[in-house]
């Protein structure tokens, strides 16, 4: 697929709780950033409002609730989406879920997660899977394409062998994205954004490097500037 200019390829994260401060920080960061997520946190104090108006002023929105219930919800839920301007939705790597969103999602992208960035192998071998993270992650996107979702969330460890595996035309979206400067925090499957986009990443999702810094446009201008 053609690779999206680099002002499209950087989501930023809007993860913070009110939707008065989430379009602020979209207005600092405008122009150079143009696609922002919206998540759990912030959809549960705005809902579809914050959506509509960040649309409104031309931006791309990525919801990011991870839907996953019975495919009937689902798909339910999956079309209340037709009403508003969502560029790409997920849900969770299932294939009864993704095939009822698929089903329902008019214009929407579906992108199906895969394993969460937050998990590593401990974690894996606690829920009882035997085999590695690895194993998981290439189970759970390859039945997900073949459910009708149109992408895959992953972290950007496993974006090169996804990539090599699945071919050029699925979205690869990865969170976990740090700058080398950056923290630790909770996210334990990271890597910088040039290696996440050198790996075949169409997307990059990035929070707190951006939203906590010191000046947000200006680690906004840093992280375009490494993957343009």
């Amino acid at each position: 697929m053609t690779a999206p200019s680099a002002d499209r390829r950087l989501i930023v994260a809007l993860d913070v709780p009110t939707a008065t401060q989430a379009l602020e920080l979209a207005d600092r960061l405008s122009p150079q950033v143009n696609f922002f997520k919206v998540g759990l946190q912030l959809f549960l104090d705005a809902g579809f409002a914050v959506c509509d108006a960040l649309s409104k002023r031309g931006h791309e929105v990525m919801l990011d609730l991870k839907f996953h219930d019975i495919p009937q919800t689902v798909a339910l839920t999956t079309a209340q989406l037709a009403n508003h301007d969502i560029a790409l939705a997920t849900v969770h790597g299932y294939p009864q879920v993704v095939a009822a969103a698929a089903k329902a999602k008019g214009k929407t992208k579906i992108l199906a997660v895969t394993v969460l960035t937050s998990l590593g192998q401990e974690e894996l071998e606690q829920s009882g899977f035997a085999g590695t993270l690895a194993d998981l992650v290439r189970l759970r996107a390859e039945t997900s394409l073949e459910a009708g979702a149109d992408g895959i969330v992953c972290s950007p460890l496993e974006t090169a062998f996804l990539r090599k595996a699945l071919g050029g035309k699925p979205i690869i979206a990865t969170p976990g994205i740090r700058p080398l400067d950056s923290v630790a925090d909770d996210q334990t499957r990271t890597a910088t954004p040039k290696a996440a986009i050198v790996a075949g990443a169409t997307h990059i999702i990035v929070g707190r490097p951006i939203t906590k810094a010191p000046d947000p446009a200006a680690a906004a201008r840093e992280i375009l500037a490494e993957i343009g």
